[in-house]
């Protein structure tokens, strides 16, 4: 089988369902929210997406070890047709794959992590309130003294799926989704910051909780992706009860000339 696009979010939602804790962002993405924003490409069980709500279009690749040369199959082919730049996250060995049409830049080792363990989350004492659109002057505030430059859409408050914590009135903490979709039974946590001058009072693994006890009701998998040198970040979602359950690659794409 050729790549070829696909419409047919069924189709999707039962090949991506395979493997959920992997693909949460992408099952995820197929609701209303998210679904204008994509497009998806198939070669046979394996399904790349390309997400253009973004400044930079941003490539999904993401596959099981064994599964990996049927994904570069499918990149070989559709390379041709992607963005001259992209951001790209690529399962191990794909990026040798893209580097036959694309410089590849700001390569970071990722884990996907997933919540396994709800025991260690319920010895954290959860903490914060739920944010709402009135809130956004706060967040934003908050997101530029501490999180500059990360991937926030403020359609994503309407989610109601954002915590935060304040402290003498000042937004200090929160945590948040990229994804949530209660139709697929999936959540990715995301936008989790606390301010510099409060660091180390353990306020973001309050508000992660609190947001995990929310998002539990709902979903059954709740994941984040977290750079693998932020051994800080990856501590704090241990102690939470996430485990490592994928390894991937973020990275820049620019077609050679």
């Amino acid at each position: 089988m050729s790549v070829r696009a696909e419409h047919d979010r069924a189709v999707l939602a039962e090949l991506l369902s395979r493997d959920p804790l992997l693909h949460a962002y992408q099952l995820g993405d197929l609701d209303d929210f998210f679904w204008p924003y994509t497009s998806w490409y198939r070669r046979d069980d394996q399904v790349a997406l390309l997400y253009h709500g973004v400044e930079l279009p941003t490539l999904l690749a993401l596959t099981a070890p064994e599964r990996t040369g049927q994904l570069a199959a499918l990149l070989a082919e559709a390379a041709p047709v992607l963005p001259t730049r992209l951001w790209a996250h690529l399962s191990p060995g794909l990026d040798v794959t893209m580097a036959r049409w694309y410089e590849l830049s700001d390569l970071a080792p990722h884990h996907r992590m997933a919540l396994t363990d709800p025991a260690r989350l319920a010895r954290v004492v959860p903490a914060g309130q739920v944010l709402h659109r009135a809130d956004l002057p706060a967040l934003l505030d908050l997101y530029a003294a501490a999180y500059p430059g990360n991937w926030f859409d403020p359609r994503m408050l309407d989610t109601g799926q954002y915590v935060g914590i304040r402290d003498g009135g000042e937004l200090v903490a929160v945590a948040g989704v990229h994804v949530w979709s209660p139709a697929w039974r999936v959540a990715a946590l995301g936008n989790v910051t606390t301010h510099p001058r409060v660091r180390g009072r353990g306020l973001a693994g309050a508000a992660v909780a609190a947001l995990c006890d929310r998002l539990r009701a709902d979903v059954d998998h709740v994941v984040l992706n977290v750079r693998a040198d932020n051994t800080a970040a990856v501590r704090l979602y241990e102690r939470l009860g996430f485990t490592r359950v994928a390894e991937f690659t973020e990275c820049a794409l620019h077609r050679r000339p």
